[in-house]
């Protein structure tokens, strides 16, 4: 995977910020904006097919942040265990044609019925061991991303850096690393702690020791009743981003800055505005602070 050079736009379009445009539409826009990277969701993807998609964003010249996404690896059961091995698998040779070297990994919630989380965490220890030597020899990283506790039941029982990294260290650097976004982490006394933590230790190139991925938006009030649709353009929220930078910067990261924004009213504005929003936010906010 191409990384920003030294003082270049350092912007990549999460493909979720523009939900209802397809990937063709996505690459034109990020084109047309001078947005020199994407991150590709699997879903988008397979309407495309992996093959031909790859093709549609290397020809113009965009680079893939990442590919959203691998996990959910809690399950219980041997057939609810090699189901989610296969996709996972299946998840990190589409990373890899496609040629990104980040899989963000959503862990996954508790079975429906169990309260055992202890016993979910374990199994999302176990599956990442099983993981992370093929996605090593693919050149991909299992990039785990912690998840607001609000979604620990449903989405992912990890919920603080600190346990993502206490799960990414048990491997080498390049196998497994951690997604620092904004709209998770925001709130966490322990952040810059935990951020330098990340960040210490022999990195890949792009640099950030386990920083795979630093994805932003804003934490926006009220929150909606469906409150994964609660996150707003940068700068229209609680989060202080320049200080957040600083951080994942002073951690040695010099990767893509991913926006990654889930809102109704983002969704249904036409999609060259949002990206005219999102650069002029990322210049004020994020990288030009």
């Amino acid at each position: 995977m191409s990384r920003p050079s030294p003082g270049a736009n350092r912007l990549s379009l999460n493909q979720i910020t523009t939900k209802h445009w397809s990937l063709t539409e996505a690459v034109r826009g990020c084109v047309d904006a001078g947005i020199p990277a994407i991150g590709l969701w699997r879903d988008k993807v397979a309407l495309t097919g992996v093959t031909k998609a790859a093709k549609l964003v290397r020809d113009a010249g965009l680079s893939v942040s990442t590919l959203c996404r691998g996990g959910f690896l809690t399950a219980e059961g041997p057939h609810a265990r090699k189901d989610a091995l296969a996709d996972n698998l299946r998840a990190i040779e589409e990373a890899a044609e496609l040629g990104t070297d980040t899989l963000v990994m959503v862990v996954g919630g508790l079975p429906e019925g169990s309260r055992d989380l202890a016993g979910a965490r374990a199994r999302v220890a176990d599956r990442l061991a099983e993981l992370a030597p093929h996605a090593g020899d693919l050149g991909v990283r299992l990039a785990i991303e912690p998840l607001h506790p609000m979604f620990c039941a449903d989405r992912a029982v990890v919920s603080t850096l600190g346990q993502a990294l206490d799960l990414a260290e048990a491997h080498p650097v390049e196998q497994v690393g951690v997604v620092v976004d904004s709209y998770h982490v925001w709130w966490d006394p322990d952040l810059e702690r935990q951020i330098a933590r990340a960040g210490s230790g022999a990195s890949p190139a792009g640099g950030g020791g386990r920083i795979a991925s630093y994805q932003v938006c804003d934490w926006t009030l009220p929150l909606p009743a469906d409150a994964l649709l609660g996150r707003g353009h940068v700068g229209d929220g609680s989060i202080d981003f320049e200080a957040l930078t600083r951080m994942v910067t002073a951690a040695g990261y010099t990767g893509w800055i991913e926006v990654e924004i889930f809102n109704e009213q983002v969704w249904n504005a036409p999609g060259e505005q949002t990206l005219a929003t999102l650069a002029e936010r990322h210049l004020a906010h994020v990288e030009g602070s």
